[in-house]
């Protein structure tokens, strides 16, 4: 399996490659020119296998080059005891054929852990493949769980660096307060003003900035990224698909090979493009949900075909989706269209800041599986509020997206089949929002609030975010945007 930009077909390189530059040279993105085939009995065969065992049996059909033994050591590593669960990704059934996926059991309560624990050691295997002796340094943006993640996992790696810059006002106290606490000696964190676009925008250009490259040439850096444009944390995350619908067919919910349906909750669209490829490498999935909050781009897009960014920012309270430029899109256009569509669409989004893809490619799209909803605050705090009170289950702002979507869906088609809302984060990274969702009293401290909403639902709170309240601020600037340039050269001096 060869990896090729979004934007040019014939720029190919090896996963390790992929992995390691993160992004390609021509701004695009790395995607697989042909992706592996899992029959009906090899997903089968999953069932009986824990989280770890799962992942060793998919992701060497997404990481070529990487030895089945490499893996395996990594896995271990990746999903271990920093988990506070003995199966990772726990899915919970509530009853009339809908589950929730958890992936919010790891280090930093997010499903980024999933990819951000393995990262670390894709990375670095991949800098040894290449023959490359340089320090990597790693930029990542990130509009809230990201971040954390990244730089849990890249914490005193030895022979990497990571920088990690959130929008300042953008993401919950306690996302900002387990960012600006980090430890490690190799770690550092900007907060930028402006929005998360904002943010995203400004680690692309330095990554595609001739002067900035040449400069870190010759203090042998080379740049890498943890956010989700680069394929190292895109794969892990196809393999909670697969152990999600095995789970499901161990438990008697779906008959071996019959389709489900997964919602999604989508900022980027990494987490629902993972899901993508899980149904385009033989997973039995038929409608992909994707559920945004009132930054509702990708609802527009997904029904209309058009994609339009000159519109209102909304700060909400699942501020993880607060994105209007979703750059795994990219990947799908790709993939449905080819790199020439790619490059036209982009050049618009550049220009003109939309675009409009076509009758013809948005009927490739709707046959796909894709369908879009969007949920506004309002509706989320009642999504909560009634998932408690009808189903005793705590979810977070984002899975409450994902619950009301899948009733907007459910209510417009009468779709009944077997669905899984993926569950991003821990409801404690949000308590002060889930707080008032329940119609709680809300202490004005985050970390109060953390302890009300564990005694109010007799739900023990994560140790790893009450334990913050003991660490000190190390990092706590505020720069522009146009700041991010030097402030990185200056960093990496």
């Amino acid at each position: 399996m060869e990896f090729c930009s979004t934007r040019d077909q014939n720029l190919t390189v090896s996963a390790a490659h992929a992995i390691l530059n993160g992004l390609a040279p021509d701004g695009g993105l790395f995607v697989p020119k042909t992706l592996p085939s899992f029959s009906l009995a090899e997903i089968a065969e999953l069932s009986a296998l824990d989280y770890r065992g799962c992942a060793l049996k998919i992701l060497p059909k997404f990481l070529p080059g990487y030895s089945e033994e490499e893996l395996s050591s990594y896995i271990e590593k990746a999903y271990g005891d920093n988990f506070e669960t003995a199966d990772p990704a726990p899915i919970k059934g509530l009853g009339d054929g809908i589950f929730s996926l958890e992936l919010f059991h790891g280090p930093t309560c997010a499903f980024k852990d999933f990819a951000l624990q393995l990262l670390p050691y894709l990375l670095t295997s991949a800098a040894e493949k290449c023959g490359c002796d340089k320090e990597i340094a790693i930029l990542t943006a990130t509009s809230g769980d990201t971040g954390k993640a990244a730089l849990s996992g890249f914490s005193d790696v030895k022979g990497t660096r990571i920088c990690v810059f959130y929008p300042d006002g953008g993401i919950s106290e306690i996302q900002r307060l387990q960012m600006s606490t980090q430890k490690g000696n190799n770690v550092n964190v900007l907060a930028v003003k402006g929005n998360f676009d904002d943010t995203q925008n400004g680690v692309k250009a330095i990554f595609t900035d001739p002067s900035v490259i040449q400069e870190l040439d010759k203090r042998k850096i080379i740049l890498s990224s943890a956010n989700s444009i680069n394929w190292g944390r895109l794969a892990p995350q196809i393999v909670y698909y697969f152990y999600a619908y095995a789970k499901m067919v161990s438990g008697n919910a779906v008959k071996p090979g019959a389709p489900v349906n997964f919602c999604v909750p989508t900022g980027n669209f990494g987490n629902i493009l993972a899901g993508y490829f899980a149904k385009k490498s033989g997973l039995p999935v038929d409608k992909l949900l994707c559920a945004s909050n009132q930054n509702n781009i990708l609802t527009d897009f997904i029904n209309t075909g058009v994609y339009d960014k000159n519109r209102a920012f909304y700060l909400t309270n699942s501020p993880s989706m607060d994105i209007l430029i979703s750059s795994n899109l990219e990947r799908l256009l790709f993939l449905l269209g080819g790199d020439e569509k790619v490059r036209q669409f982009m050049r618009s989004l550049s220009e003109t800041g939309r675009y409009e893809i076509g009758d013809e490619l948005l009927s490739t799209l709707h046959k796909e599986g894709f369908c879009a909803y969007f949920c506004d605050e309002n509706a989320t705090d009642k999504c909560i509020a009634d998932t408690w009170a009808n189903k005793a289950y705590l979810c977070d702002t984002h899975t409450a997206v994902g619950f009301d979507v899948l009733r907007q869906y459910q209510t417009a088609t009468g779709d009944r089949t077997t669905t899984a809302v993926l569950s991003t984060a821990s409801p404690f990274k949000f308590a002060s929002s889930i707080l008032h969702a329940l119609g709680q009293p809300v202490p004005k401290d985050g970390f109060n609030a953390i302890d009300a909403l564990d005694e109010f639902s007799k739900i023990p709170a994560p140790k790893q975010l009450k334990n913050i309240r003991n660490l000190p601020v190390r990092f706590d600037q505020i720069i522009t945007r146009s700041a991010m340039k030097q402030s990185v050269l200056d960093w990496l001096k």
